[in-house]
C-alpha cells in the first residue's frame, strides 16, 4: 500500500513525487514515458534548445557588426534536433537520480484509475500491474487540440509534438494558433530558414498578453520576415502529396494559402484520454478539465489533481506550484494556495514576458491606473548586445506606486520578469523597486528606469 499514487510524471507530478518522498512518504508515480512529462520530453525543454540555436544562428549571422568575422552560416537542422534530444536526455537522467535519492518509485507504462484507490498500470508489452494507495493525485497535463477531419501525420501536418521529432524543416510552413506554442515555434523555424505565416482568428498574436506588447511583437516578427495574420480563421484545409492548402477568412475578404507543411497550435486539452475505468469517473469542467476543491480534490474523496489537467494558467511552473500545493491538501498540511501570481513566459525573440494585469483588463474592471515604460534602446546593456528593441511596461495604481502588473518584451524578458513577480508577491511598490541600487550597465537597471517613469523621475529617457 502506497501512501501516493501519482499519475504523471511532469512537472506536477515530479514536484509532488519529490517532495513526497523528502518527507519519507511511500510514494510511485507512473508516467507513459519516463519522468519530466511533456514538459522535459517534448515541450518546454526541447523546444527553448532549439529556440537557443536559432539565436546563436542570427547572432552568427550579425557577427560582422561585432567586428568578428565568420563564414556565410548554415543550418544543419538535423544536428539542431539531435542536440534538443542530447540536452532532454541529460535532464531526464537528472529527473532519474533525484527519484532513487529520494526514494520516489518510477513505474512506466499507462495508468488507469479503477476505485479511488486502485490503480492499474498497463504497461508497454501489455502486461498490468495493480497498484493500492491511500491517495492518488492526477497530473497527467495536457494534450494538443486537432481540428476535426485533420489528420496529424508528423510529414506535412503537425502539432508541437510531432515538430520536435522532425529530421527535416520543411520549406516553407503554416502556423495555426498564435499562442505562447505557435509564436515559438514560429520565431525559431524563420530565423532557421523555412517561410512561416501566422495566423490567429484573434485580435491579436498571444492573446493573453498586453496589447501593446503583442503589437511590438507583431511589427519584429514582420521585420524578420514572417507574414502574420489576425483576425482571420483558415477554412477548406486540404493536404495532398504537394503540400497544404487552405483558405484564409478575414476582413470580408477571403485568400487562399499554401506551403509545404501545416502546424497546428490552437490550445490543449486535458489528458484523460483512457484514464478512468469502467467504474470511475470524476466531475469535469465545462471546457474538460478535472474539477477541484481548495484543496485540490477531485469530486472524489482521496483523489486529487494538479497541473495542465485542471486547467488554465497552461505553463510547467505553475504545475510544479500546484503540485506542491495539491501535496499539502493530500497530507492534511494546512490550506493550499491556488494559483493567484505568476509570470507568464514566451521564449521567441525578442523575449515576451508579464506578470500581473494588461491594460485592457484594467480597462474592463474600472481600475484606474498609470503607466511607466523605458525602451531598451536607451539601455546601454541593451545596445552593446545590439538587443535596442523592445521595452519595460508597468501598470500601478494611482496613489501609492502598487504595482498591478508588469509587461516586457525584448532580450532577457524571461529573466527581468522575475524581480517584478517577487515585488508584487511582497507587495513591494515602484519606489521600493527605484530605490534598490541596480547594477550598470545591465539589462536589469531597465526595470528601476521603467519604474521611476511611472513617477516622471527616469534619468535615461
Amino acid at each position: 500500500m502506497y501512501d501516493l499514487i501519482i499519475i504523471g510524471g511532469g512537472p506536477a507530478g515530479y514536484a509532488a513525487a519529490i517532495r513526497a518522498g523528502q518527507k519519507g512518504k511511500k510514494v510511485v508515480c507512473v508516467e507513459q514515458e519516463r519522468p519530466g512529462g511533456t514538459c522535459l520530453n517534448w515541450g518546454c525543454i526541447p523546444t527553448k534548445t532549439i529556440v537557443t540555436s536559432a539565436e546563436v544562428f542570427a547572432t552568427v549571422a550579425k557577427s560582422k557588426s561585432f567586428g568578428i568575422l565568420c563564414d556565410e552560416p548554415q543550418v544543419d537542422f538535423a544536428q539542431i534536433m539531435a542536440r534538443s534530444r542530447r540536452v532532454v536526455d541529460t535532464l531526464a537522467r537528472g529527473m532519474d537520480f533525484l527519484f532513487k535519492k529520494n526514494k520516489v518509485e518510477s513505474i512506466e507504462g499507462r495508468a488507469r484509475i479503477e476505485t479511488a484507490d486502485t490503480v492499474t498500470v498497463i504497461k508497454a508489452d501489455n502486461t498490468m500491474q495493480t497498484l493500492q494507495g491511500k491517495a492518488i493525485l492526477i497530473a497527467t497535463g495536457g494534450l494538443p487540440k486537432t481540428l476535426p477531419n485533420l489528420v496529424v501525420d508528423g510529414k506535412q501536418v503537425f502539432t508541437s509534438r510531432e515538430l520536435l521529432a522532425a529530421k527535416k524543416m520543411p520549406a516553407s510552413m503554416i502556423i495555426l494558433g498564435g499562442g505562447s506554442i505557435g509564436v515559438e515555434c514560429a520565431y525559431y523555424l524563420n530565423a532557421l530558414g523555412c517561410k512561416v505565416t501566422l495566423v490567429e482568428m484573434l485580435p491579436h498574436i498571444l492573446p493573453l498578453e498586453d496589447a501593446e506588447i503583442a503589437a511590438a511583437l507583431t511589427r519584429s516578427f514582420q521585420r524578420q520576415g514572417m507574414t502574420v495574420l489576425t483576425n482571420t480563421k483558415a477554412e477548406n484545409i486540404a493536404v495532398s502529396e504537394s503540400g497544404v492548402s487552405l483558405d484564409l477568412v478575414g476582413d470580408n475578404k477571403k485568400a487562399n494559402l499554401q506551403a509545404e507543411a501545416l502546424l497546428v497550435a490552437v490550445g490543449v486539452r486535458a489528458n484523460t484520454e483512457n484514464l478512468f475505468g469502467e467504474n470511475f469517473s470524476l466531475k469535469l469542467d465545462a471546457q474538460g478539465f478535472i474539477a477541484v476543491d481548495e484543496h485540490y480534490q477531485t469530486s472524489v474523496k482521496n483523489v486529487f489533481a494538479a497541473g495542465d489537467v485542471i486547467g488554465a494558467p497552461l505553463l510547467a511552473h505553475v504545475a510544479t506550484f500546484e503540485g506542491l500545493q495539491a501535496l499539502k491538501g493530500i497530507l492534511g498540511e494546512g490550506t493550499p494556495k491556488r494559483v493567484d501570481l505568476f509570470p507568464s513566459c514566451v521564449y521567441c525573440h525578442p523575449q515576451v514576458a508579464s506578470v500581473g494585469k494588461n491594460e485592457e483588463a484594467l480597462k474592463r474592471e474600472g481600475i484606474e491606473y498609470r503607466v511607466g515604460k523605458f525602451p531598451f534602446s536607451a539601455s546601454a546593456k541593451a545596445v552593446i548586445l545590439a538587443e535596442p528593441e523592445g521595452f519595460i511596461k508597468i501598470l500601478t495604481d494611482t496613489t501609492y506606486g502598487e504595482i498591478l502588473g508588469a509587461h516586457i518584451v525584448g532580450s532577457g524578458a524571461t529573466e527581468l520578469i522575475a524581480e517584478y513577480a517577487l515585488a508584487m508577491q511582497a507587495e513591494l511598490t515602484v519606489d521600493d523597486i527605484h530605490a534598490t541600487i541596480h547594477g550598470h550597465p545591465t539589462f536589469a537597471e531597465a526595470g528601476a528606469e521603467a519604474a521611476a517613469s511611472v513617477r516622471g523621475s527616469a534619468l535615461l529617457i
